[in-house]
């Protein structure tokens, strides 16, 4: 659960970093990266939740 946080964050903070730099350097290479990287934070994201729904189904069952 730990790990999946700390994945979940770190990408989102370096999306936002990457945006940061593209605003500042006008550069589209940052921007491409910056949308890739928030592609997978969503897809962690995503992870994450079906992790915990499934520990939930598990208890059910």
């Amino acid at each position: 659960m730990l790990i999946f946080r700390l994945v979940f964050g770190l990408l989102l903070v370096a999306g936002l970093l990457c945006f940061a730099m593209y605003i500042g350097t006008k550069d589209v290479r940052w921007r491409r990266r910056g949308l890739v990287l928030v592609k997978w934070t969503v897809l962690a994201g995503l992870g994450f939740f079906a992790v915990i729904a499934l520990e939930r189904l598990a208890v059910l069952l």
